[in-house]
């Protein structure tokens, strides 16, 4: 062969080659693009699937537990939350949550979405917008006040109940979603924090928080007139129970959204979920059964929310089998607080939102230090990069004094938080309805209207 021949047969495969290599970094980067597009189309989803918790989940589930001229205040808590708690996220939450800042508090260079746009942020999430990560994150912080609400039902002012959760969501959750996700945090596990807690979707965050503050609500108003001489039983099991359907649903939004991104991840949470809820729901009913004699359709889905409460914590960090294990606990462990310790203790916890929601994401966060396992989320990994053990069956006793660090912060924080803003808000415009008020129902003393103009039993 001539040099020509040679010089040409090397420029045709040079040309072969940077054609190929041109090709794939197109693939690569076409592949990437999709996987970006497929990821903030779960994430999307899934904050409609939180936001759907809210309304109609919650405030059908809470307000078929109260008496029929309760209903439409009680649906109306959880609707105004969704338009409050989205004004405070955008305005300063997010920032004081997850903006970059010292280990309680997040910073202020996102004070009005500043910064928050279609560029990722690998610290959180790396293939969607900030912005999605912003508005899925959103939707926790709209539920988790609204689940204090159950412990004081029928008894405080609307206008308090606002002043209340617009501080609360200040005090108490702002910085408790910072401790657990925000960079810096105390407890951050992903991200380095001193007291690393694994809380895959809010055990600590969302549940704890609420439940303990639930508590201290009920304990601080005192219980409802009538209580508990007067017989109060749910006015609609019907509403609940379509509410506590769609908060399973929803769930799968709270629990696979957290992932962040649409990969095996997701799945594994998503199936821990449904595993977990199922087994409570025979495991809450079970217990009624045999105490009772029958199994009620109240118990079967305040089992349900009682599991998704406790796998919240775990669902991205337990195989399926110890969630199903999780929810057994779960199930028979919140029918014992709300049928049992209550009526000891005889405080007014309208709802049960402590003997669902403290109880349970308690539960959920310790029982996440047992169960967690690297193969599901490798989470933990030394200075080589080598996968550390996650939980206390794989070798990593430690995790649970962490999961006890986390809880213990989480009931301490939401304790005197509550406290706090309970007393401020008492002594400045009154927490409680009057005892005609709250005799004729929040419906008409608070907003004028009637959930129902026809004869039904009260």
């Amino acid at each position: 062969m001539s040099i020509r021949e040679k010089l040409i047969a090397a420029a045709v495969t040079a040309v072969l080659i940077l054609n190929t290599a041109a090709r794939l970094a197109k693939l690569e980067q076409q592949t990437a693009e999709a996987k970006s597009s497929a990821d903030n189309a779960w994430m999307l989803t899934s904050a409609a699937l939180v936001l759907m918790m809210t309304g109609p989940g919650l405030a059908l589930f809470y307000s078929g537990l109260v008496r029929k001229k309760n209903v439409l205040g009680t649906m109306m808590q959880s609707f105004a939350l969704i338009a409050v708690i989205t004004v405070l996220w955008g305005l300063f939450s997010y920032s004081l949550s997850f903006g970059s800042g010292n280990s309680f508090f997040g910073g202020l260079q996102n004070l009005f979405l500043r910064g928050v746009g279609a560029a990722p942020d690998p610290d959180y999430a790396a293939t969607i917008p900030a912005q999605t990560f912003m508005v899925y994150q959103l939707m926790f912080a709209i539920i988790t006040p609204g689940l204090i609400a159950g412990a004081f039902a029928e008894r405080m002012k609307f206008s308090a109940m606002l002043v209340f959760m617009i501080l609360w969501s200040i005090i108490v959750y702002d910085p408790m979603a910072h401790m657990v996700w925000g960079k810096g945090g105390l407890l951050n596990a992903s991200l380095g924090g001193r007291f690393p807690t694994l809380d895959f979707a809010g055990g600590t965050v969302v549940h704890v928080t609420s439940g303990v503050s639930a508590l201290v609500c009920a304990l601080y108003l005192g219980k409802r007139l009538g209580y508990p001489k007067q017989a109060m039983p749910p006015h609609s099991v019907v509403l609940s129970f379509i509410g506590a359907c769609l908060l399973w649903v929803g769930w799968f939004g709270f629990n696979a959204g957290s992932a962040l991104g649409a990969g095996s991840l997701a799945t594994s949470a998503f199936v821990a979920t449904h595993f977990a809820a199922a087994t409570a729901a025979l495991g809450w009913a079970g217990a009624e059964w045999i105490r009772n004699g029958k199994p009620s359709v109240l118990g079967g889905i305040s089992g349900a929310v009682a599991g998704l409460v406790a796998i919240t914590p775990a669902a991205g960090f337990v195989k399926p089998m110890p969630a199903l294990i999780i929810g057994l606990i779960a199930g028979v462990f919140c029918y014992w607080m709300v049928a049992m310790v209550k009526a000891k203790f005889g405080y007014d916890d309208s709802l049960d939102a402590f003997g669902v929601h403290g109880a349970g994401g308690t539960l959920g966060a310790l029982l996440t230090g047992v169960f967690a396992v690297s193969v599901v989320n490798p989470i933990f990994k030394d200075a080589q990069g080598n996968t550390l053990a996650s939980g206390l069956l794989e070798g990593n006793a430690h995790q649970l004094l962490n999961q006890l660090v986390g809880v213990a912060i989480a009931w301490a924080l939401a304790i005197v938080g509550t406290l706090i803003i309970l007393k401020v808000v008492d002594l400045t415009i009154g927490l409680r309805v009057s005892e005609e008020e709250e005799l004729q129902g929040l419906d008409l003393s608070q907003h004028g209207e009637e959930g129902y103009y026809w004869e039904t039993p009260a």
